[in-house]
């Protein structure tokens, strides 16, 4: 894990982001126990190129503010599917119709979902 910090940390931190960008369908997979490669999806729908492209600009530095390594970025010029790879954390963002398409929330819907903590007023 980068930095030493957990992964529902991190995981906590990727999805208040994607929610503060208004993300849409925000799903966070725990995939321990399912993948030996990664140990969680974040999977986000946008509802347009830039609004996807805004989402990975926000996440790229707000996790670079916060100590956590981006190791790759696939897909960010097209904008209809664009992955941020932390590690142990790869987030997804799609435009609906590319998000129905691949239909990963199908492909790894066995996998637990992190349940997400609401903010106290």
């Amino acid at each position: 894990m980068s930095g030493g910090m957990v992964l529902e940390d991190k995981v906590k931190i990727i999805r208040e982001v994607l929610e503060e960008k208004k993300g849409e369908r925000i799903v966070a997979l725990d995939l321990r126990g399912f993948s030996t490669v990664v140990d969680a999806f974040v999977l986000v729908s946008a509802h347009a190129f830039v609004h996807a492209q805004a989402m990975a600009d926000d996440l790229e530095k707000e996790a670079k503010d916060r100590g956590i390594s981006l190791w790759h970025v696939e897909g960010y010029r097209e904008g209809r599917w664009i992955l941020l790879d932390f590690g142990d954390v790869v987030v997804h963002i799609f435009l609906q119709e590319a998000r129905e398409m691949y239909d990963l929330d199908r492909l790894w819907g066995d996998a637990p979902t992190f349940v997400p903590v609401k903010q106290e007023a």
